[in-house]
C-alpha cells in the first residue's frame, strides 16, 4: 500500500496519491506493445476532470499499439494555448526475474525507494502528471490553459505506431500544440537537476561494398571488398562532421557492425556489410551528411549499395516561455538551478517537436532505467508532482502577462 509522507511544503497535493497511482501502474505488466490496462486506468482519473479521452490505436493485429489523446479545453477554448503532457506506458522486458530482489511487477518499498519495472521509466512521471493536473484544476478550475495528454504503449519498441501515429492524426486535424512536457527520466542525482531541451537526431546506414569472391590463394582472380572498404572507412572515421553548438556536441559517426565472409578461412568474400549510425545535431542535416559520406565512397571508387534509415530528427527548444516556466517551477519547488542538456538517446519528443514549437523532457533520476531492480527514490516523487503543477501555474500566468 502507499506510504504517506510529511512534507515541508506539501501544497495542495499529497504524495500518497501520486505514489498509489505509480504503484498501480507498475503492477500492470505493460511490456511493449502491451498497455496492460494502463491507459484505461489513467483515463479513469482524467475523465472526471473534464478531459475528452480518445483512443487512437494503431498497428497490425500482432503488434497493436495503444494510444491515448486526452484534451481538456480551458476557458478560452481553442483560442487558448495548449500544454501537452506526453509519455509512454510501455516498459522494456524485465530480464531474468530471478535476479530481481522483488518481483518486477510487484511494486515494493525498500530503503526509501520504490522498486519495480517502470518505476523510473516512466510510470512515476505519468502518475505525477495526472495528480499535478488534478490539483492544479482544483485550484484553477477556470484556467484559460488547454491541457492535454499524449500517451502511447510503443516508445520502447519500434516506435512506428505510437506517438508518431497520434501526431500524424493531430497534424491532419490542424490541432495546434504550444508546449509539451515529456516525462522521460532526465535527472541525475535528484529530481529537477537536469532537463532535456533538445535531442540529437539519429540516422543509420547499411552499406554493402561489393567485390568478387574467390580462392584466398589467388587474390589476383578476386576483389576483396573488405580491403577495398578499409581506406574509405578510415577516412570516414577521421571526418569532423560539424563543430556542434552551444546546446549540442559535434555530430558523431560510429560503426556498429561489420559482416563479411563465408565462414571459411580460404575464401575471399564477395561482399561486406557495414552498419553505422550518425547521431547528429542541428548544425547538420540528413541530406548533407548523406552527401558527404557518399562523396567519400565515390572518391575510393567503391561499388556499393547503401540504405538509409532516419529514426529521428534533432530538435531544440531555445530558452523561452516553456524553459523559463520549467526552470522557475524547479527553482520554487526544490531550490535547484536546473541544467539544460541535449545528451542521451532519442525520445518521442522528436515526433512531437514536428508540430509543437517548444518541447522539454523532465522526469526523475535515470540511473536505474532498463536495469534489474529499477527504482525511484520516494523522496523524488513529491517534488516531481509539485514541479509539474507549478509548470501549469507558470504557463497560465505567462499567457495573461
Amino acid at each position: 500500500c502507499a506510504v504517506p509522507f510529511c512534507l515541508q511544503d506539501p501544497g495542495i497535493f499529497t504524495v500518497s496519491d501520486t505514489l498509489l497511482l505509480a504503484e498501480q501502474l507498475i503492477a500492470l505488466p505493460s511490456v511493449t506493445p502491451d498497455d496492460a490496462g494502463c491507459l484505461p486506468l489513467i483515463a479513469s482519473h482524467l475523465e472526471p476532470l473534464g478531459f475528452q479521452c480518445e483512443r487512437i490505436d494503431s498497428g497490425p493485429d500482432h503488434f497493436r499499439v495503444s494510444n491515448l489523446w486526452a484534451l481538456r479545453l480551458g476557458s478560452r477554448g481553442e483560442a487558448g494555448k495548449t500544454l501537452v503532457f506526453a509519455g509512454h506506458t510501455d516498459v522494456v522486458p524485465t530480464g531474468p526475474e530471478a535476479e530481481w530482489t522483488s518481483p518486477p511487477f510487484l511494486p515494493t518499498h525498500r530503503d526509501g525507494k520504490l522498486y519495480g519495472r517502470g518505476a523510473s521509466d516512466m510510470k512515476t512521471s505519468l502518475a505525477a502528471m495526472v495528480m499535478a493536473v488534478r490539483d492544479y484544476l482544483a485550484a484553477e478550475p477556470d484556467t484559460s490553459l488547454n491541457i492535454a495528454f499524449l500517451l502511447t504503449s510503443d516508445e520502447e519498441g519500434p516506435a512506428t505506431d505510437g506517438t508518431v501515429a497520434v501526431c500524424k492524426v493531430l497534424r491532419e486535424r490542424g490541432t495546434r500544440l504550444d508546449y509539451c512536457v515529456v516525462g522521460e527520466p532526465t535527472s541525475v542525482e535528484c529530481t529537477g537537476d537536469m532537463i532535456k531541451n533538445g535531442r540529437r537526431g539519429s540516422m543509420s546506414g547499411k552499406l554493402t561494398v561489393h567485390g568478387v569472391q574467390g580462392h584466398i590463394a589467388y587474390p589476383q582472380l578476386a576483389k576483396n571488398p573488405i580491403h577495398l572498404a578499409a581506406p574509405a572507412l578510415a577516412e570516414l572515421v577521421g571526418i569532423t562532421w560539424d563543430q556542434g553548438n552551444a546546446f549540442f556536441p559535434p555530430t558523431s559517426w560510429q560503426i556498429s557492425n561489420i559482416h563479411g565472409g563465408t565462414g571459411a578461412s580460404n575464401v575471399i568474400p564477395g561482399s561486406v556489410v557495414i552498419d553505422f549510425n550518425f547521431r547528429f545535431c542541428t548544425e547538420s542535416t540528413p541530406e548533407s551528411l548523406q552527401q558527404r559520406l557518399e562523396a567519400v565512397l565515390k572518391k575510393h571508387a567503391l561499388e556499393y549499395t547503401l540504405d538509409w534509415t532516419i529514426s529521428g530528427l534533432p530538435f531544440l527548444t531555445q530558452p523561452g516561455d516553456l524553459v523559463n516556466a520549467v526552470q522557475q517551477a524547479i527553482r520554487d519547488e526544490t531550490g535547484i538551478e536546473t541544467e539544460l542538456s541535449t545528451s542521451g538517446g532519442t525520445s518521442d519528443g522528436r515526433f512531437i517537436a514536428q508540430l509543437c514549437p517548444q518541447v522539454i523532457e523532465l522526469g526523475p533520476p535515470n540511473a536505474t532505467i532498463h536495469k534489474i531492480n529499477e527504482h525511484v527514490a520516494l523522496a523524488d516523487i513529491a517534488p516531481l508532482t509539485g514541479i509539474y503543477r507549478r509548470i501549469l501555474t507558470n504557463l497560465a500566468k505567462a499567457e495573461h502577462a
